[in-house]
């Protein structure tokens, strides 16, 4: 389908008679993750199987500097922009902290999410989540609010280069890296804060954040800083074992963390989200979806979740108006679905990696360690008669867990961690027509219901203080 470059989202859903259908075979998939090509960080600086083990042994550095667009957001109205958008509770948020900020569509269906820093008074940063960061600009520009936007976006879409560089760094030995390689005394930084540091002569903002169960930190600064902060960090961590590590692991995280990244945006059908989708370029992320798996929904609404189905009904807050508050009111005290991490039967993985080796079509093959093939991945998860009681996401291999895990949504009467269920493995009639798409055929593979995070160390941080998202 050919649209000119002045088409919009609302033009190509209206050239589009199946949605579902456009999205599994002719759109290429925005994110890196996704794209084949050079990237500025390598696959691999050793091999992802150390470097998943770093974070769970030693200490991991992540170059996130490329991938992540960012939008700033300046103005006496910015927070009162942000609090409306938002689901979250705004009541203890100020300079210095953070909090995983989401949005919904008037039906309380999630647009998206982003890490939202609060830098100073009136000036905020949306770190990652493009969809969410259209929607806040969308209504920034039309809603007469007194403030100005400022995109920064991924390298692969940047032509003037990238302004700032992020650099993640988590494991056992993560804090005392940071404590070593800061100039003067560190500070005692709480979870989803923030605080300025120099490191290298640099001044950096430290973000406390982690994935893998740990102190872990985010450090940010000028894009030119950034080979000397890195530098920094590794000399600082060459006696505690920390080790670069490269797109394959920094993708594969997670499948231990349990989190369930870039769901479909809400946006192609309410009607009150036409305008966003007339201002919305057909070329944007929501333009791109790249739906994959063994999931055909009827319409694309039926891959459409709400932020009880992501895990993330403890962020709402009902003390603030915003866009989705009546839905999701009225959906606090009904049946939910659950997330929750599906533990792959390992005779069933061979299985599928066996067929490579027998005549006749052999299975989807399981790419490791991030075996999801779309953006994003969709599986229809079955119970044990056969009945559809949820979809299958992200996919990958755990070194440290020596296992293949999903995250999953499903019903609430099928969340229970030990309920055995059935994923279907593959795309139905052989495939779809994406290039990464070979000729396969499907396989039911059997699955134990477990938490989400899987990680025992990610659970125990969530469950202290140092684990807790803000609101």
């Amino acid at each position: 389908m050919m649209l000119d470059s002045t088409a919009s989202l609302q033009d190509l859903i209206d050239a589009q008679p199946d949605l579902v259908s456009y999205f599994r075979n002719e759109t290429q998939a925005p994110h890196s993750r996704n794209r084949p090509g050079p990237s500025p960080v390598p696959a691999e600086f050793t091999n992802w199987r150390d470097e998943q083990r770093a974070w769970r042994e030693t200490a991991v550095l992540f170059d996130q500097s490329h991938h992540m667009p960012e939008l700033f957001l300046k103005g006496p109205d910015a927070l009162k922009l942000l609090m409306k958008l938002g689901i979250n509770g705004f009541s203890n948020f100020g300079p210095g902290k953070a909090k995983q900020y989401i949005a919904c569509n008037p039906q309380g269906q999630v647009i998206g999410e982003s890490v939202l820093q609060y830098l100073a008074e009136d000036s905020f940063e949306l770190v990652s989540g493009m969809h969410l960061q259209d929607w806040v600009h969308y209504n920034a520009v039309t809603g007469g609010y007194d403030v100005t936007v400022t995109r920064d976006y991924q390298t692969s879409a940047n032509s003037e280069g990238r302004t700032f560089f992020r650099f993640g760094m988590d494991g056992p030995n993560a804090e005392t890296i940071f404590q070593s390689v800061v100039e003067g005394t560190a500070p005692d930084i709480k979870f989803f804060n923030t605080a300025k540091v120099r490191i290298a002569g640099c001044e950096v903002m430290a973000l406390r954040h982690g994935m893998a169960g740990h102190k872990g930190v985010e450090l940010s600064g000028p894009y030119a800083d950034g080979a000397k902060v890195r530098a920094a960090l590794l000399e600082a961590g060459r006696a505690h074992g920390l080790k670069q590590a490269g797109r394959l692991a920094y993708f594969s995280t997670p499948s231990e963390g349990g989190w369930l990244a870039y769901p479909v945006s809400a946006v192609y059908t309410s009607p009150d989200l036409r305008g966003f989708r007339e201002w919305l370029p057909a070329t944007s992320w929501a333009g791109q979806a790249q739906l994959s798996g063994s999931y055909v929904g009827t319409s694309i609404e039926d891959y459409y979740l709400t932020p009880y189905d992501m895990g993330l009904g403890r962020l709402i807050r009902f003390d603030h108006d915003f866009v989705g508050r009546a839905a999701l009111e009225a959906m606090e005290k009904a049946p939910k679905r659950h997330k929750v991490t599906l533990v792959w039967n390992k005779a069933d993985v061979a299985a599928i990696q066996t067929s490579l080796y027998q005549p006749g079509t052999p299975c989807k093959y399981l790419e490791m360690p991030v075996a999801s093939y779309g953006f994003p991945q969709a599986d229809v998860v079955l119970d044990g008669a056969g009945r559809r009681i949820g979809m299958s996401g992200f996919c990958g291999y755990s070194g440290n867990e020596a296992e293949q895990l999903s995250i999953a949504v499903v019903d609430e009467s099928h969340a229970e961690p030990g309920t055995q269920v059935t994923i279907v493995w593959g795309e139905p009639d052989g495939g779809t027509a994406k290039p990464q798409v070979e000729r396969h055929r499907q396989i039911e593979v059997r699955a134990t219901v477990a938490p989400a995070p899987y990680a025992i160390a990610v659970q125990q941080m969530k469950k202290s203080g140092i684990g807790r998202t803000a609101a």
